[in-house]
């Protein structure tokens, strides 16, 4: 029963009912709102029961941490009772079914920039790990706390007090999606005299069915990065793998910011459902810590890989705690229309949670947000959101995979770099450096019967992903061969002495033709032809003289590349089809005089053989 975490129930007044309305207020986001009752339309508060009236207005001026209640009275009574009505979660990060996220700028700055909270430095507590572990369900009893920090140790409610805030059920299938933020802003006095603004984050749960691991890695980064406590919510213990995750999604948020500070993230608690050791370590911080510390101690005989994990979390909190929390119970975790009464959790459940939410959220316990070492305000929160959402949504960050993915990708590249390797020692011992030149004819037979050889090669080693996924790197490596056989082509044409002279003789030869042309035409009173044929002229003289320095110097290289590239196009387009047709004219002249002398030839002998 331990793996069916009770705090998986999500919040149920009618058993699997759900009402969505959509508030207008908040552009247009659709939230959803638990109702155990209908209400009447607020005009007054004394209409409203008494569990439904703001605590701001039953707290007491004289306590040291309380909610900073409202300057004006009766009016501002009860628009703080309006506003606990609309209090609600609001998606301000929405996952699409691309798998990309996108920002409500619009539903965030309506609770970032409240005229009472904008200025304000912020503390952001955030829930984030595997679905159906209870983040949500957390998250409500954060909220109950929040609205009853008078009350002191009697916080947690009533026993037949239905849980409200954020949307949670039981089940098997995922609740939240992106990322959530309570609506109501939570401003508290801390010992020192200063107000800091409360925000409570609740985050899509992590390895669901529907999500890659680039969406989880996103949302668990973003939270990181904009959170000053990280609560990572497990279940039953800290796994490898766990840490792992940890490591890959940190890593993620660290690449996204702009600077790397010496620990880029403030505060964070792993939080452990369902523990069932308590006989090794107790329940609470204390047992946490301890175990925590044995968890992330780094020995010298463990594995440079376990070594790696360990160091980078801890290069990455400034803070890193623990909290060992029981299971809540049987009638929680089997329950469908469990709604989160506390008559219906177990005893060591209530004291421990009792304990875990006031570490987090006592007021002499709030740690602000800080970026760089600078306090974050509710305002500059805002801006920090976008720039971060604006990077995940772009192509700058690669792209987080699974284990079996990175792995198939290495070994399949491993394969392609050693079928790449021997092609390239087979093509050297032919065309190599210091190796003569070789016609192009058996050059490219060389390399078709490499290429093969090395295809074969890759085909050979042992590799993971399936057939379709290895196919992509035999189509890789084949392309990359290409690629290296025109590398090799072209520095065995190098070796060519009648190659290299290609350029100058080409302008040779056009030098030539324009100097005949010229005087030609010039002689018989073309003197406009005479005058371009003795420009292209000169321009074919000024281009061997530079195409030379090039050469001779090294420098302006462009400049000879140009050249050579021009000349090249003259050779291919205009003179190598007329010196062939001439060629070929000559070649078919010389056979046609050749069968006519035959002939004769034959002719001759055979009258001198009548006469005789």
């Amino acid at each position: 029963m331990a793996e069916v975490s009770g705090l998986r129930s999500r919040n149920h007044f009618e058993p699997n009912c759900k009402n969505r309305v959509v508030d207008e207020g908040l552009s247009g986001v659709d939230v959803p709102i638990y109702r155990h009752k209908k209400r009447p339309p607020l005009a007054r508060p004394e209409d409203l029961d008494d569990e439904l009236l703001p605590s701001t207005m039953t707290s007491n001026p004289g306590t040291r941490a309380r909610l900073t209640p409202s300057p004006d009275e009766e009016t501002q009574d009860e628009a703080a009772a309006v506003e606990k009505e609309k209090a609600r979660p609001i998606q301000i990060v929405l996952a699409s079914d691309e798998h990309s996220f996108e920002l409500d700028a619009a539903a965030l700055e309506k609770i970032l920039l409240q005229d009472h909270v904008k200025d304000l430095n912020v503390v952001v507590v955030s829930v984030a790990g595997a679905f159906r572990k209870g983040k949500s369900f957390l998250l409500d009893f954060m909220l109950r706390y929040m609205h009853n920090q008078q009350k002191n140790e009697h916080w947690i409610g009533g026993d037949d007090e239905p849980l409200t805030g954020f949307t949670w059920r039981g089940g098997c299938e995922r609740e939240t999606t992106g990322i959530q933020i309570w609506s109501e802003v939570f401003v508290v006095d801390k010992p020192d005299g200063s107000k800091v603004a409360v925000l409570l984050v609740d985050t899509q749960g992590a390895f669901d069915s529907q999500s890659t691991i680039k969406d989880c890695a996103t949302v668990f980064a973003l939270s990181t990065m904009t959170s000053s406590v990280q609560v990572y919510n497990l279940s039953q213990n800290i796994q490898e793998d766990d840490l792992q995750h940890l490591q890959l999604f940190t890593e993620y948020g660290r690449l996204a910011m702009e600077e790397i500070y010496l620990k880029p993230f403030q505060s964070l608690m792993f939080l452990i459902r369902d523990w069932s050791y308590p006989y090794e370590h107790d329940y609470g911080l204390k047992g946490g810590n301890s175990f925590l510390e044995k968890r992330l101690q780094v020995k010298q005989n463990q594995h440079e890989e376990l070594q790696n994990v360990r160091k980078h979390i801890h290069s990455c909190f400034s803070n890193i705690s623990c909290f060992l929390l029981p299971h809540p119970g049987l009638k929680v975790a089997t329950n469908p229309y469990f709604d989160g009464r506390l008559k219906d959790i177990d005893g060591d459940f209530k004291e421990q949670l009792a304990r875990l939410v006031p570490l987090l959220l006592a007021p002499e316990r709030l740690m602000e947000k800080e970026i760089g070492g600078n306090k974050v305000t509710c305002k500059d929160l805002l801006e920090y959101f976008k720039a971060y959402i604006k990077i995940y949504q772009g192509e700058e960050l690669p792209h987080p995979k699974s284990m079996l993915q990175a792995t198939a990708e290495a070994n399949n590249l491993t394969a392609v770099a050693g079928a790449k390797d021997m092609y390239s020692k087979n093509m050297e011992q032919v065309c190599g450096g210091d190796k003569p030149y070789i016609a192009p004819a058996d050059l490219e037979r060389c390399h078709e019967e490499f290429r093969e050889h090395s295809v074969r090669y890759f085909r050979s080693v042992k590799k993971m992903g399936g057939d379709e996924f290895c196919q992509r790197y035999q189509n890789q490596l084949e392309s990359e061969l290409d690629e290296t056989y025109t590398n090799f082509s072209k520095h065995n044409d190098g070796k060519n002495i009648f190659y290299a002279a290609r350029t100058p003789a080409t302008l040779f030869a056009v030098m030539f033709v324009t100097y005949v042309v010229s005087g030609v035409t010039g002689f018989i009173g073309l003197s406009t032809i005479a005058v371009l044929a003795n420009l292209v002229m000169g321009v074919a003289l000024l281009s061997l003289c530079a195409w030379a320095y090039v050469k001779y110097s090294g420098e302006f290289r462009e400049v000879g590349t140009l050249i050579d590239l021009v000349a090249e196009t003259l050779w291919e387009q205009v003179l190598k089809p007329l010196s062939e047709q001439y060629m070929e004219d000559n070649v078919r002249q010389t056979v046609v005089n050749s069968l006519k002398a035959s002939l004769t030839e034959q002719a001759s002998h055979h009258t001198k053989l009548k006469t005789h």
